[in-house]
Formats: structure tokens, C-alpha cells, sequence
């Protein structure tokens, strides 16, 4: 009997586990420090020498950029053909195309385009 109710209770604490795993909270980009803050073509460069090295330093970390816009969408923006942030909502349409900067969460980095690529971004005044 004892042996049944140790392994319930094994069961019932890993649910809880992994339910809290799965369930863990969204980071909120916006508020977080950025860990790094580079220009377009600092991080561009960075990629052009070692991809890999590069991709693993960045990877789901808050990074900021700056440069001057390339592109825009309502949703996203391209800075200087180099890196290309995702906004989760409409951008506003009067923005300063000589310089910007922009936090987010580096997602990967396209090679057929030479593109980093930023997530959950938020303009930095």
C-alpha cells in the first residue's frame, strides 16, 4: 500500500513540474535590459565572419539596434537591409528614417537574405 501512495504522489509532483514547464510565463521584451546593444552593421558583420558562433551568442537574448530604416511595414522594419524586426503590433507611420533603435528578441539569422531577424520589437526613443 505504501508503495502505491509514494508513486502517486511521484505522479502527482511531476504534473505539477511540468505543467509549470509548459505553462511558464511570456517574457515581457519590452521591460527587459537589453544584454547587448550594436549597429546594423556591427551584428551584420559580426554574422558575415562566423554564422554559428554568432547565432549561439545571440540567440533568444534582448538585444538593441540602431541604423537608419531601410523598409517599413505596418508590422515590421527593416534597418539598413541587415536586420528585420517584427513588431507584435501596427507601427506608428511618422517615424525618423535617419536613425532608429530598436529592441527585441534575436530569433535567428537568414542566410539566404544575410538578415538578422528580431521578434517582439519596441521602439527606443
Amino acid at each position: 500500500m505504501k508503495k502505491w501512495v509514494i508513486l502517486i504522489l511521484l505522479c502527482i509532483v511531476i504534473v505539477i513540474i511540468g505543467y509549470r514547464y509548459v505553462y511558464q510565463d511570456h517574457r515581457d521584451i519590452a521591460t527587459e535590459t537589453s544584454i547587448y546593444k550594436l549597429t546594423a552593421s556591427d551584428i551584420s558583420n559580426e554574422f558575415a565572419i562566423n554564422p554559428l558562433s554568432s547565432e549561439n551568442k545571440y540567440l533568444n537574448k534582448t538585444i538593441e539596434v540602431s541604423g537608419s530604416i531601410s523598409d517599413k511595414n505596418p508590422k515590421s522594419i527593416t534597418i539598413e537591409d541587415k536586420v528585420f524586426c517584427q513588431f507584435s503590433n501596427e507601427i506608428q507611420t511618422t517615424l525618423n528614417t535617419d536613425q532608429i533603435k530598436i529592441k527585441g528578441r534575436f530569433i535567428g539569422y537568414d542566410d539566404l537574405l544575410e538578415q538578422v531577424k528580431l521578434d517582439q520589437c519596441t521602439i527606443i526613443d
